[in-house]
């Protein structure tokens, strides 16, 4: 447009040195003569006919002449050195040893439930309350006989104490003190069994059975209580990567259903190698403090087996193989502003992670290369580089 531009103001200016006596424009409009106006609008416009041939037979030469119209596009990456990890992917399964079923020690009716789905509880705290069909009276009973039992042995033993009395009277005292004691005991433990209670800090999950039920051990189902905060990972790894993990390793943890990648710790190391399908148990556990993870969920354990420091890596895509299966590059060479000459370079690779390759000999830091639009390159041709 710029070029454009320039040869029609010069043009412009030409004609206007040649037509000094013409009228202007202006003078032209401000006669009013019709006939006079149509009549340079007729000379323009040839005019301009006569510069837009032109100018395409300019664009046409253009073309011709520049021989970047018609190189490669290609985009292109200076390397630089840098720590380059190699993972190695197993899948385990997501757990907590405090996901549990809670069920009753006493039979009778689910009297009171006093919390919901849902709701997170402490330690020790009241779940629900079982009908203890008339046992708190029995307790009370019971701590009445022992109380008495308890002041009859300590005359008794004031007295044996003192010589007074028989052996035999002493001892049923104390007998009876005991075993009244104990008896109330049990009957105070079987009380307090009436009571459910939260055997750890969670999230009531479920709530299984409902208010006026029967229930009895064993057989009725009452919550199921999860805390969601010590989560861990169990996972089958191989037994090559024995030597690479301890108790004690960081490792990392991908959990994809809720797309999130979390640093665990091995918390176990498995001493038994499993004969069938030669893995050893690990554990790891993983913090959880969004709340997210679940038991079951499935997880990736991403074990580090490979690091390299000052590495060369480069987009797996732009290794290519040539007739004698070796792997090659296309590097950039003669670079300038904008273009550049495409060299197959020879190189030997090393381990591949997350679409990225060890380059273990052939690219040295500082080297230019070409990533995207190297398919249909010769070795030695011209290049265009993209601006992108």
């Amino acid at each position: 447009m710029k070029k454009l531009a320039a040869i029609f103001s010069v043009s412009l200016l030409i004609a206007a040195c040649g037509n000094e006596n013409e009228k202007s424009i202006e003078d032209l409009i401000e006669e009013g003569n019709l006939t006079e106006i149509r009549a340079r609008k007729s000379e323009l416009s040839k005019e301009q006919s006569a510069l837009t041939s032109d100018i395409n037979k300019l664009d046409e030469a253009i073309g011709k002449l520049d021989k970047n119209k018609n190189l490669n596009l290609v985009t292109v990456q200076t390397l630089k050195d840098s720590t380059f990890q190699h993972f190695a992917e197993v899948q385990g399964d997501v757990a907590t040893d405090e996901n549990i079923i809670i069920y009753p020690e006493y039979s009778g009716i689910l009297q009171k439930v006093y919390v919901n789905e849902g709701d997170r509880v402490n330690k020790g705290q009241i779940l629900a309350k079982i009908d203890d069909g008339g046992l708190a009276s029995q307790v009370a009973q019971a701590e009445a006989q022992a109380t008495l039992a308890k002041t009859t042995f300590e005359r008794q033993k004031r007295l044996w104490d003192q010589n007074i009395g028989s052996e035999i009277q002493f001892l049923e005292a104390k007998t009876n003190f005991e075993a009244s004691q104990k008896a109330a005991e049990q009957l105070k433990s079987q009380l307090a069994k009436t009571t459910i209670t939260a055997p750890f800090s969670g999230v009531i999950d479920e709530v299984i059975s409902n208010q006026g039920e029967v229930v009895s051990p064993g057989q009725s189902q009452l919550f199921r209580i999860i805390n969601l905060s010590n989560m861990y990972v169990e996972a089958a790894v191989p037994e090559n990567y024995l030597p690479k993990i301890k108790k004690g390793t960081s490792v990392k943890v991908m959990i994809s259903s809720i797309n999130k990648e979390y640093e665990g710790k091995v918390t176990e190391v498995g001493n038994n190698i499993n004969a069938n399908n030669r893995t050893f148990r690990v554990k790891i556990a993983i913090p959880n403090p969004d709340q997210l993870i679940r038991p079951n969920q499935i997880a990736t354990i991403l074990l580090n087996d490979y690091t390299a420091e000052d590495a060369i890596s480069i987009p797996e895509s732009t290794i290519q193989k040539n007739a004698m299966g070796e792997s090659l590059v296309y590097t950039l060479k003669n670079k300038t502003d904008s273009t550049g000459v495409a060299k197959k370079t020879v190189v030997e690779t090393g381990y591949v992670y997350d679409n990225m390759i060890e380059v273990t000999d052939g690219l040295d830091a500082g080297t230019t290369i070409i990533v995207e639009g190297s398919k249909s390159l010769r070795d030695g041709q011209e290049v265009k580089i993209s601006k992108k």
